[in-house]
């Protein structure tokens, strides 16, 4: 673990969102707390300064001014949000022209939220995975289909570029960044200064995507869900199924294949990792109870079902969303 301080810019446009700049910020600014020395450098670097509007009317001075030459460039630039917009405002297309021109002696390149649209213009996804906030991900991946965008995870790291999905994600990347120069101790602790319920890791999905899966949802299935929530904690093939529906197992897996892009057993195991969700929402059942109550076998294997869909464990569930 490196003693030499890096030089942290962020890289803002006017209108960005605060919280893209603030979280970051702070976490970095409270791991030098931490360590008891400054092991990062923060700047506000920007198309032009000294001060910059942000998304909702506050004003950041002390903005330092894109620089023309290549000389001090930062061991880390954090594109600080963005706008999806295309075409992109001039100001943020200025930081995409300066990331063409310096990105290959930049150890480190960090987006934030919508940010990755100013890391695509550049060239910077191509060939590499990315993610950005959910409403966006369709966006981000039609405009730079050399990209591999993905929403299974709030942030993801490829090469020497990161990227964050929406938001407070960029919290939980800042944080993985201080772990991998300074160790689990010092993320730890950063992260309890700044009172965090969980400090998520990379492969923990974007809840929101759950809520546009129910949105698709067509009539039938909320038939065939209710039926399954019914008997949850029983066995349940796709025969059992398929007869409540009236239909045949084949054909009842070709229509959740179609309509749902999963198969009834996947259905059925997604339903029961939802009960499992709100038990451990609303309920102080012990994990053995709850694993009765759904199906799911032994605590095993829900804590199997939550690692995998979650990326969190029940108990770090039940601690945050209780």
């Amino acid at each position: 673990m490196s003693r030499r301080a890096k030089r942290v810019w962020f890289l803002v446009a006017p209108r960005t969102g605060l919280l893209n700049i603030s979280g970051p910020w702070e976490v970095l600014g409270h791991a030098n707390e931490v360590l008891g020395r400054v092991a990062y450098k923060l700047e506000l670097v920007g198309p032009s300064g000294p001060a910059v509007p942000t998304r909702h009317g506050i004003v950041l001075g002390a903005i330092r001014s894109l620089p023309r030459t290549s000389a001090k460039l930062p061991d880390v630039a954090i594109v600080a949000g963005g706008s999806p917009l295309d075409p992109m405002p001039e100001a943020q297309a200025r930081i995409v022209q300066w990331l063409r021109l310096h990105h290959a002696r930049i150890p480190t390149i960090v987006s934030t939220c919508t940010g990755a649209f100013v890391l695509g213009a550049a060239g910077l996804l191509d060939g590499r995975r990315a993610t950005t906030h959910w409403l966006h991900l369709a966006d981000l991946q039609a405009r730079f289909p050399a990209a591999h965008v993905v929403d299974d995870g709030i942030y993801v790291h490829d090469d020497h570029v990161w990227t964050s999905a929406g938001v407070t994600a960029g919290i939980d990347l800042t944080l993985a960044l201080v772990e991998e120069d300074h160790g689990h101790s010092v993320a730890m602790a950063v992260a309890k200064r700044l009172v965090l319920f969980l400090r998520r890791s990379g492969n923990q999905a974007q809840f929101s995507s759950a809520l546009r899966r129910q949105e698709k949802e067509p009539p039938m299935l909320r038939d065939i869900s209710t039926f399954v929530v019914e008997h949850i904690d029983e066995p349940l093939p796709v025969e059992r199924i398929a007869e409540w529906t009236g239909m045949s197992p084949r054909t009842l897996s070709r229509w959740c294949r179609e309509h749902l892009d999963e198969s009834p057993a996947e259905l059925v195991r997604r339903l029961r990792i939802d009960e499992a969700q709100r038990l451990l929402e609303e309920t102080p059942l012990p994990l053995k109870d709850i694993t009765e109550r759904t199906g799911l076998g032994d605590e095993s294997t829900l804590w199997r079902a939550f690692t995998q869909r979650l990326g969190i464990t029940p108990a770090e569930y039940r601690q945050r969303f209780a």
